[in-house]
């Protein structure tokens, strides 16, 4: 049992058919391994009856909190407002598809309060070629520009010290998220541990993170992100690596631009909200 408050924040578009099932884990499952918890559920635009199921999941237990976006405003910015509205000592996030399993929290859970960061890595991606190619080939990119050595930077299983995460003062509304908090995270020095976890296939739901339009969304915000990062400076005492300079950032881009039309010519399957 760990002594302190976990923070679990599950951002959630369009999950009717997975948020309860997917909550009621989190319930069952988080009292085993931490003496406190919250779920913080982030629906983040939904037209289906996310909305209302996550409330009534609120009204039956006061361990679950909502918060809700009037319209979509992506990834990062549902997982930007759940950390905001955390109150644990560590805060973790979990995709709400069913992709994961939160029992898989026990793997990480004995790295706790040793790291900054416990990532979790998916040992066998259970998502159509396609997408698992840009997935890879994403990781590289952002291993390339921010020195950033994470094996699965998109993994969307993760616990992170929740001093941590207040200090970061994240931007990215969307895919990028994942990228820059490893990346500020990076140049303060924080310690990480990576676990493998399980993946799922998606049973329910719609995937977005493989469209080109969160592709090329993405690609922009790397950019936007690099530039930003020149005159991040991270607060006293924790220094750690910066971005690379520009001709390598260049170099990526190419490669990216190249390689990505042909990623997106492979026939489109299913796969899980969120990262890349």
């Amino acid at each position: 049992m760990i002594d302190g408050k976990l923070s679990l924040v599950l951002p959630a578009h369009n999950e009717e058919e997975n948020i309860s099932i997917v909550v009621s884990g989190a319930l069952a499952v988080l009292p085993e391994v931490f003496s406190d918890f919250e779920v913080i559920v982030v629906d983040d635009g939904s037209k289906d009856r996310t909305p209302q199921i996550a409330d009534e999941l609120a009204r039956q237990d006061s361990h679950v909190r909502v918060i809700h976006h009037p319209h979509n405003r992506g990834y990062g910015s549902a997982l930007t407002s759940g950390f905001h509205a955390a109150t644990g000592d560590f805060m973790m996030f979990m995709d709400s598809d069913r992709q994961f399993d939160i029992r898989d929290i026990k793997l990480l859970a004995p790295y706790v309060g040793n790291y900054d960061i416990v990532a979790g890595y998916r040992r066998q991606r259970s998502d159509a070629l396609r997408r698992t190619l840009l997935g890879r080939t994403f990781n590289l990119l952002v291993q390339l520009v921010f020195r950033v050595k994470v094996r699965d930077i998109d993994c969307g299983f993760k616990i992170f010290r929740a001093d941590l995460l207040r200090h970061l003062e994240l931007q990215s509304p969307g895919a990028l998220i994942n990228a820059e908090i490893h990346a500020k995270a990076n140049m303060q020095g924080a310690t990480i541990m990576e676990v493998g976890v399980n993946h799922y296939p998606r049973l329910s739901g719609e995937q977005s993170g493989g469209s080109l339009r969160v592709v090329s969304r993405a690609f922009w915000e790397l950019a936007r992100l690099w530039w930003r990062l020149q005159s991040y400076r991270p607060p006293a005492g924790r220094k750690g690596r910066g971005p690379v300079g520009v001709l390598p950032v260049v170099a990526s881009a190419i490669f990216f631009v190249l390689f990505i039309p042909a990623v997106l010519l492979v026939r489109k399957q299913g796969g899980s909200n969120g990262g890349l």
